[in-house]
Parts: structure tokens; C-alpha cells; sequence
């Protein structure tokens, strides 16, 4: 079985996506995550939108708002709070949230890492849900960046990586997680040989089609 390397843990979803894709996932970290201690942009927001579990984790949260949960893991992050989640994926479903939980509009606080995509704030401009960025932790690379085991591939799930990764690949396969990471994949004079957008489903096809 091919072996890939990925910064998730091997009970992670994505991690099992890999094996049910027919490829071993191998835990391989080459960035960390860490807190900007950036304060709330807003004393009393309606609502606090969590992308993440690490967002959950390193987000100072005022007491007592509600936090809209991206995902499972996002909620099981903020238990202790009062949590709402949707069943549809990714932005839409919080969009979907938004105007099921708050129809009258409001003003909402997004945590979300330095370089994430704004893929819901775009969705939300100009409506009566007013959304403020919250940069509550960026991701740093590991230095010196860790030495790849025995890896047949490398999934790079953020751009970040993929710098990283680039130069520590030699002969492996280079996978990227997303179109911006593709690209800086070959920002840094080492091409991906193939991205998906980041979807599982989408995932397990290319690695299928790696297989």
C-alpha cells in the first residue's frame, strides 16, 4: 500500500478518507499552529462563527455568545458553549445558519487563521449579517522542519505547507489540498502533480487516480 504523508492524526476524517482511497496515511507535521492573542474586534457580538477546531481552542471567546460550529469536531471543540451547527458543509451551511438562527441579521465575529480563505465573508457582504475577521492564530513553519519518513506522496493541506514541503519532497509525489496551494507549490520551484478542491470525495479521487 502507498504511503502519503499529512498534518492529521490517523482517527482524523481526512486521514481515514486517505485509507478508504486505498493509500496508508502517515502523520507528518511540518508547520504548527499558534495563538495571535489578537483581542475581539467587537465587546458584544451576536455571535462568535468558529471555522476550526484550532480556532475553537486558541480563540478567546468572550462568555456567554453563541459560537456557530463548522463541522463536528469544530463543536465537540467549544463543549462547555452554547453551540449551533448545521448539517450542510462548509459556508453554505453556515450562511444557512445564520439566516435559519438569526433572521434579523447581527453582528458576528469570524475566527479564522492569518491566511485563511474569505470564502464567507464574500457570501455575506453586503447582507444584514455583518461579519468581523478575527485572526485568532496563524500557522508557523516547524523549525527545523522535520526530516519525511517513508513516504510514497505529500498532501499539503495549506499553502504553507506546500513551501515547506516543496523542498523536503525529493522523488515523492506532491499532492495539494486546494487550488491556492497548488499554487504555491509551484511558487516555490516545485510543481504539485495534482490538486483536488478541498473535499474529501474530491480527495480520494486523486489519490485514486495516484493509486
Amino acid at each position: 500500500m502507498k504511503r502519503v504523508g499529512l498534518a492529521r492524526a490517523q482517527e482524523d476524517a481526512m486521514s481515514r478518507a486517505v485509507a478508504a482511497a486505498g493509500w496508508e496515511p502517515v502523520p507528518y507535521h511540518v508547520t504548527a499552529m499558534e495563538a495571535t492573542g489578537a483581542p475581539a474586534p467587537h465587546p458584544r457580538p451576536d455571535g462568535v462563527i468558529v471555522l476550526s477546531p484550532t480556532a475553537a481552542r486558541l480563540a478567546r471567546i468572550p462568555p456567554g455568545v453563541p459560537c456557530l460550529a463548522q463541522g463536528a469536531a469544530t463543536a465537540r471543540a467549544l463543549e462547555g458553549r452554547e453551540v449551533l451547527t448545521s448539517a450542510l458543509p462548509q459556508a453554505e451551511g453556515l450562511v444557512q445558519l445564520l439566516k435559519d438562527r438569526f433572521p434579523g441579521g447581527g453582528t458576528f465575529l469570524l475566527a479564522r487563521a492569518e491566511r485563511s480563505r474569505e470564502h464567507l465573508e464574500d457570501a455575506l457582504r453586503g447582507t444584514v449579517w455583518s461579519v468581523l475577521p478575527w485572526i485568532t492564530h496563524r500557522e508557523v513553519p516547524l523549525d527545523p522542519p522535520p526530516a519525511p519518513p517513508a513516504l510514497d506522496a505529500v498532501l499539503a493541506l495549506s499553502p504553507l505547507q506546500a513551501e515547506v514541503l516543496g523542498p523536503l519532497s525529493g522523488d515523492r509525489l506532491r499532492l495539494a489540498w486546494g487550488e491556492r496551494t497548488d499554487r504555491a507549490f509551484a511558487q516555490v520551484g516545485y510543481p504539485s502533480h495534482g490538486w483536488c478542491v478541498p473535499q474529501l470525495p474530491a480527495l480520494q479521487q486523486l489519490l485514486s487516480s495516484r493509486g
